[in-house]
C-alpha cells in the first residue's frame, strides 16, 4: 500500500456551505496540528453557524472571499504556506442552474480553473476536486464506475463535468497531484433548505404540502454527512493522485417514497397523500443514479446503511434548529421551482476579503 499523505496547511474552499463545513469541522478538530484555512464567499446558502466547532480551534482561519479572485487566492496560498487544497466551493442546486446557468459556469468552471492555476504556481502537493455523480448522467441499469463516460444532462452537472476536464488537463499537461471525487446526494444537519430533505421537513412543519417534481419515481441515493466526512478523510490521506473516487451508497429510494418517510415521521395522523402535491417536472430530471464505490471501499471506507435512523435524526435536528436560518428569508427557497436570475453585473473577478482567526 502506498505511503499515507500528511498535509501541513490545507485550503478548504466553500467551508461555510453544507458539505464543506462538515468536512472542515471534522478535519479541524481531528487533526489539531494541521492548519485549516477556509475560504468562502458567504453565498446565499452559506452560514457561519455551520463552522461553530472550527471557529473554536486555534488551527483554524476563516477568510471571506471569492475563489474567482486570483490575487486573493494567490495571497492566501503564499501567506499560509498552503500545501493541500480541498475544493468544495460550488454552485450546486440543479433547479437554480436552469434559471442562471452562467453563474454556475463562472463559479464551478472558472473558479476551479483559478484555483488550479494558483495551485500550480505554488506547487501544491495534493488537490482534491469535489465533483458529483451527476456528471455520469442517467444510470439506467447497473452502476457507473469511475471509467464510465460522462454524459451530464443539466447545466449544473455540465459545469461540474467541465471543471473535471480542466482538472484532467492539468494532470496531463502539468502532472499536477489532483484527485477527483464524485459523490451521491448528501443529507444531514445544516443543509440549506432548498434541497429536498430539509425543504420537505420545513414545509411539513409549516403544515404545507411537499411539492414533488413530476411523478416522483426518480431514484436517488442519499449519503449521510457522517459517512461523507470519513470518505474525504480517507481520500485526503490514502487516496492516490490522478485517481477518481466515487463516494456512494447502495441504498436507493424514489423521491416520492422518501417524502412518505418524512410524512410518517412528522405527521402521525391522516392520509399521506394529503401532504403531497405533484408539480411540473424539471426541464430534465434524471431517472436514476447509481455509482460503484469499490475503489474507495478498498481504502477502508464503508457507508452506514441505516437510512431510517439517520433520516429521523436529521428531522429532529431541523425541528430543534428552526432559527438556523431566518424563516422569512428562506421562504422563496421552499417554492417548487426556485429561480436564479442572471446577475446585474458581469464582474465576478473581485470580492472583498475578511479574515477571522
Amino acid at each position: 500500500m502506498a505511503e499515507e499523505y500528511h498535509p501541513h496547511s490545507i485550503l478548504l474552499t466553500g467551508g461555510a456551505g453544507f458539505i464543506g463545513s462538515h468536512v472542515c469541522n471534522y478535519l479541524t478538530t481531528k487533526y489539531p496540528d494541521v492548519k485549516m484555512v477556509c475560504l468562502d464567499v458567504i453565498d446565499y446558502c452559506s452560514n457561519m453557524k455551520n463552522l461553530g466547532p472550527s471557529l473554536n480551534c486555534s488551527n483554524f482561519t476563516f477568510i471571506k472571499g471569492n475563489i474567482l479572485n486570483v490575487e486573493l487566492v494567490s495571497l492566501v496560498m503564499q501567506v499560509h504556506k498552503i500545501d493541500t487544497v480541498l475544493h468544495f466551493a460550488a454552485q450546486s442546486h440543479v433547479d437554480r442552474s436552469f434559471g442562471n446557468s452562467l453563474e454556475f459556469t463562472q463559479t464551478n468552471v472558472l473558479g476551479t480553473h483559478t484555483l488550479l492555476e494558483c495551485a500550480k504556481k505554488y506547487n501544491i502537493k495534493r488537490f482534491v476536486h469535489v465533483s458529483t455523480d451527476e456528471v455520469y448522467g442517467e444510470v439506467l441499469s447497473g452502476r457507473a464506475n469511475e471509467m464510465a463516460i460522462l454524459s451530464p444532462t443539466n447545466p449544473y452537472a455540465c459545469s461540474k463535468a467541465g471543471a473535471e476536464f480542466i482538472c484532467q488537463a492539468y494532470i496531463r499537461s502539468f502532472n499536477m497531484p489532483i484527485i477527483i471525487t464524485r459523490g451521491n446526494n448528501v443529507f444531514g444537519p445544516m443543509q440549506f433548505p432548498e434541497k429536498v430533505i430539509p425543504k420537505f421537513v420545513l414545509l411539513l412543519n409549516e403544515n404545507k404540502k411537499c411539492t414533488i417534481h413530476g411523478d416522483g419515481v426518480s431514484l436517488r441515493n442519499f449519503l449521510h454527512t457522517s459517512d461523507v466526512v470519513k470518505a474525504f478523510d480517507i481520500v485526503l490521506h490514502k487516496g492516490k493522485v490522478h485517481e477518481i473516487y466515487n463516494i456512494g451508497t447502495d441504498f436507493e429510494i424514489s423521491v416520492l417514497d422518501m417524502c412518505r418517510k418524512l410524512i410518517k415521521i412528522l405527521k402521525k395522523e391522516g392520509n399521506e397523500e394529503d401532504w403531497i402535491e405533484h408539480v411540473p417536472d424539471r426541464a430534465f430530471n434524471d431517472s436514476r443514479y447509481m455509482i460503484d464505490s469499490s475503489k474507495l471501499i478498498a481504502l477502508g471506507w464503508k457507508a452506514n446503511t441505516d437510512f431510517d435512523t439517520l433520516l429521523t435524526e436529521t428531522v429532529e435536528w431541523y425541528l430543534d434548529h428552526l432559527d438556523w436560518w431566518d424563516q422569512e428569508y428562506i421562504q422563496s427557497y421552499l417554492l417548487p421551482h426556485p429561480i436564479a436570475y442572471a446577475p446585474k453585473t458581469a464582474d465576478f473577478q473581485k470580492s472583498p476579503s475578511t479574515v477571522f482567526t
